[in-house]
């Protein structure tokens, strides 16, 4: 799997390329927007400047409007103009809507109703190399008000699309990011959500706010006690054939994978 970029996905609007390599020194990639975080009547201006720019191709995402958009088209012409050749596909909710990207890396962010009900059939895609999903847009979509509590929890609408896009990005060897966190303030809740998204499967979060950088950095980083602990029972599976006992636990092969992740994600 080609896309591996780190934890920290920083998104930066498309018509503010200058704020690009400050967002590159400081998050893991950037993911340059196209759709939500520039105007209706900026969005030409943004993709011109998005060809002038011809950025990382390594580091850089380009999120596109969604396919049913007339934007989505135009996108597509500009993005051809330029190095990029990973793409983040806003609404995705059709596949067949996803073929015009056949000679790209695409995130597809399930992000409405019927996006996350397609999920599957989304990340079956060759050309699909990860899924994202999206709270209030989803929200919206049912025609609801909140994704969340007042107490800053997900409600269960969104808890469940959130599980249900994690799972199909699994069960077809495609990685998951988690939505971003709004509330750019709250980096308690914001570390919470991401220690539960490492723990759960996501390789990564989106964020709209370089102060929320380290955060999930810090929450993907595994503890040196885990890391150790790990290290521990791999070298103990070497000599032991099946299932085995290691300081007092039982290790099958789902605990050696758990071991497998920690010490990748401690690089």
């Amino acid at each position: 799997m080609s896309f591996a970029l780190g934890p920290a996905l920083l998104f930066v609007p498309g018509d503010r390329p200058e704020r690009l390599s400050k967002a590159l020194e400081r998050a893991d990639a950037a993911i340059l927007d196209l759709e939500d975080a520039v105007a209706p009547d900026a969005k030409a201006d943004a993709r011109a400047q998005l060809i002038a720019a011809d950025p990382d191709p390594d580091r850089v995402i380009v999120r596109v409007n969604g396919p049913e958009t007339p934007d989505f088209a135009l996108d597509l012409d500009a993005l051809a103009r330029t190095r990029v050749r990973r793409v983040m596909v806003a609404k995705a909710e059709d596949p067949a809507s996803l073929a015009p990207l056949e000679e790209y890396e695409v995130i597809a962010l399930c992000e409405t109703a019927r996006g996350v009900v397609a999920a599957e059939q989304i990340a079956a895609l060759p050309q699909v190399v990860a899924l994202m999903w999206g709270a209030e847009d989803l929200v919206a979509s049912l025609g609801g008000t909140s994704s969340r509590h007042d107490d800053g929890s997900y409600r269960d609408i969104a808890r469940l699309a959130r599980a249900r896009v994690l799972l199909a990005a699994g069960a077809f060897g495609k990685r998951a990011i988690d939505a971003v966190h709004v509330d750019i303030a709250d980096l308690d809740g914001l570390s919470d959500e991401a220690r539960d998204a490492v723990a759960s499967g996501f390789t990564a979060t989106a964020c709209i706010h370089p102060g929320q950088v380290a955060t999930i950095r810090e929450a993907y980083a595994p503890p040196p006690e885990q890391v150790e602990w790990a290290r521990g029972v791999l070298a103990a599976a070497e000599g032991e054939r099946g299932v085995f006992r290691h300081e007092g636990r039982m290790i099958d092969e789902p605990i050696l994978r758990h071991a497998r992740s920690l010490i990748a994600r401690a690089g």
